[in-house]
């Protein structure tokens, strides 16, 4: 099949990075499909709107405003525009492709025009991976008004959107049961599960434990809690500093922070004014450096702000379990990524805002050093038999295969 994939993720312009998207085309390829990636150069790359094509794998991108990392009013802007700057590149260069799959993604919901255009030209079937409830997510954290216009206009999208799909794969059944809630018009027959899934990579590290540490500055005599990910308003920032202020001095642990984002200031100001031995914050790493440093770690934390009504499930848990790290997830009451982690023995969860659960739970692990070897080791096995990308490709084929055989 030819199958069309529209993203914002800019991970997908170099199909050889690691991800749940890149990850996920690859394994198509791999079936002896056809890829054709259409993703955004976002404006401060400098990049120009061009075509790279390898093997089975057609790479489109597009110069579009900053959709990632930006302020929300140049990203509510970006995600207005975007549809009819990926349209146009599409016309140009894709014309002459008849696609007989359209895979797409949230974020954004503002495709509808375009994906409707290709669905009727193609005869193509539509499949949304839904990873982000918006607008309702950007209500949550206030950053839109309930009612408002704006709110309005992307809830009609949003459903829109919905409705054009012949079928929604979610990331777990929350995120089912909370669209089927809130979207009662959809048939509950093209809502299923299509879980956040990567390809499981050989680790070679090429030094031992003690030099990556050294090389990072951080002691080798405590055990070693990693936050690895986005540092945004969506993560609760606010209580993972109060989780550094609770225990700032404590001998028995160490926390490591590996991201950025625009929350990633609160980190910086708070390790400036402190200047604590027991945490490490470090912007950026690529993906070998970032993966031998994760191996060195005892424990990976997962934090979703407090706020949010609808039940998001962070991919960042994919690679902890890959490296065998057990989890402690802070999260709203509405994900659950919580309840999957305890109930499959990989990890521990609390709510966000609750101090002394969390630091219960942080001292469990630090006490029982054998348990978190145990939960390592089922986070790998539950990976292995939930989350690898043959179980999304299965899920993404199975449904759009049947749904074939109905037209």
């Amino acid at each position: 099949m030819n199958i069309l994939f529209l993203s914002i993720s800019t991970a997908v312009s170099n199909i050889h990075n690691r991800g749940i998207y890149p990850d996920l085309l690859r394994h198509f390829v791999k079936q002896g499909h056809e890829v054709f990636i259409v993703c955004p150069f976002e404006r401060r790359t400098g990049k120009k709107t061009n075509l790279h094509e390898e093997k089975n794998i057609h790479i489109l991108g597009v110069r579009t405003l900053n959709i990632t990392k930006s302020n929300f009013l140049e990203k509510g802007i970006a995600t207005i525009f975007i549809e009819s700057q990926f349209k146009r590149a599409i016309n140009k260069y894709f014309q002459s492709i008849p696609f007989d799959l359209i895979l797409y993604s949230t974020p954004p919901i503002t495709f509808n025009n375009l994906i409707t255009s290709l669905k009727q030209k193609h005869s193509s079937r539509t499949y949304l991976m839904l990873k982000d409830i918006f607008p309702q997510n950007a209500i949550d954290l206030g950053l839109m008004r309930s009612g408002g216009i704006l709110h309005n206009y992307f809830r009609k999208k949003e459903k829109g959107l919905y409705a054009i799909s012949d079928h929604i794969g979610c990331m777990s059944p929350a995120n089912v049961h909370y669209i089927l809630s809130h979207n009662p018009e959809l048939n509950p027959a093209k809502i299923g599960i299509c879980p956040n899934a990567i390809e499981i990579k050989e680790r070679n590290n090429r030094e031992e434990k003690s030099q990556i540490l050294l090389k990072y500055d951080i002691p080798s005599g405590q055990p070693i809690f990693m936050y690895g990910g986005n540092l945004g308003i969506a993560q609760g920032i606010d209580f993972l500093i109060q989780i550094l202020e609770s225990n700032q001095k404590r001998k028995d642990v160490f926390f490591l922070i590996v991201g950025s984002g625009n929350r990633s200031g609160l980190i910086t100001d708070w390790i400036n004014t402190h200047k604590n031995s027991n945490v490490r914050y470090i912007s950026t790493l690529n993906r070998l450096e970032y993966d031998q440093l994760e191996a060195c770690c005892d424990v990976g934390m997962i934090f979703l702000n407090q706020k949010f009504s609808i039940p998001n499930f962070p991919s960042r848990m994919l690679a902890y379990m890959e490296a065998k790290l057990p989890i402690l997830i802070v999260s709203d009451r509405n994900s659950d990524a919580g309840k999957i982690a305890e109930e499959n023995r990989f990890g521990k969860w609390s709510l966000a805002g609750d101090l002394e659960t969390f630091n219960k739970n942080m001292d469990f692990f630090l006490k029982n050093s054998d348990i978190r070897m145990e939960m390592g080791e089922h986070g790998l096995n539950y990976l292995l038999n939930n989350y690898i990308v043959s179980h999304a490709y299965n899920a993404i084929m199975n449904e759009t295969l049947f749904i074939k055989n109905e037209k």
